[in-house]
């Protein structure tokens, strides 16, 4: 099967994404074979290190797809990683905008157009002391629910080890452990043909992050918390996944 072409910059990035995994990790690829070689994809991913992107695109590019990130859109602003991220066919992130509505219609697009999307619907990297998934922005629902494309859950685990940017924390060295799994295909059959309302918007997201929870619970080797941590908890614990999005 032929890659899929990307054009300079997503040549110019593998040249560059590639052996920085190699230089800071021993890091493994997992699952591979769950991505679609063909046709509309949407990747949904855990957030642990400001690295799991990199990570990210070489696992996507090694299964011989071209990644579409939802990204923020400050990233575009950025000299040289803005014309990288636009001339590569990333998709820029409006936050708390008139624009955001915009952000998701592109993502849309692109699954219609046959692309590999990838999202973070975390919105940024856990706050969770333990790494796991925080309770996520509905729009990975949104874009879930607006066809019938595969869904495909994916984790991270150990870029954190590498980079810790709450602790301000850079080790490259000694390489660590890090592995980027991809699961099963995610049947979402039990929720299309319904209204699509914030309540079903919550729903199917923390559904598709109970499978993003677990699939990390497979990588870490131990058991999951039951409910999603939430940004700003005073208590700084875990709450269920009814939070607002």
């Amino acid at each position: 099967m032929a890659r899929e072409k990307g054009g300079f910059w997503v040549g110019l990035c593998a040249v560059l994404f590639y052996p920085l995994t190699w230089l800071v990790s021993r890091w493994r690829v997992e699952g591979l074979d769950k991505v679609p070689t063909t046709g509309p994809v949407l990747i949904v991913a855990n957030h642990v290190s400001y690295l799991d992107p990199v990570y990210s695109a070489v696992f996507v590019h090694r299964a011989r797809r071209v990644p579409r990130f939802l990204a923020k859109a400050s990233l575009w602003k950025v000299p040289v990683l803005g014309g990288a991220m636009g001339g590569s066919g990333q998709i820029p992130v409006y936050r708390d905008s008139a624009d955001a509505q915009h952000s998701l219609s592109a993502g849309v697009q692109a699954l219609h157009d046959g692309k590999a999307v990838v999202i973070y619907p975390e919105g940024t990297i856990t706050r969770d002391p333990a790494g796991w998934p925080m309770v996520s922005r509905t729009g990975v629902a949104r874009l879930a629910l607006s066809s019938d494309v595969p869904v495909v859950p994916m984790v991270h685990w150990g870029t954190l080890a590498v980079y810790d940017h709450y602790n301000k924390k850079f080790r490259p060295l000694p390489r660590k452990d890090v592995v980027v799994r991809a699961g099963d295909p995610i049947d979402l059959s039990a929720f299309r043909g319904r209204p699509v309302d914030a309540a079903l918007l919550r729903e199917v997201t923390d559904y598709l992050m109970a499978s993003v929870r677990q699939l990390l619970a497979e990588v870490r080797g131990e058991p999951a918390p039951a409910d999603f941590y939430r940004r700003g908890s005073a208590a700084g614990g875990p709450v269920t996944g009814d939070a607002a999005s």
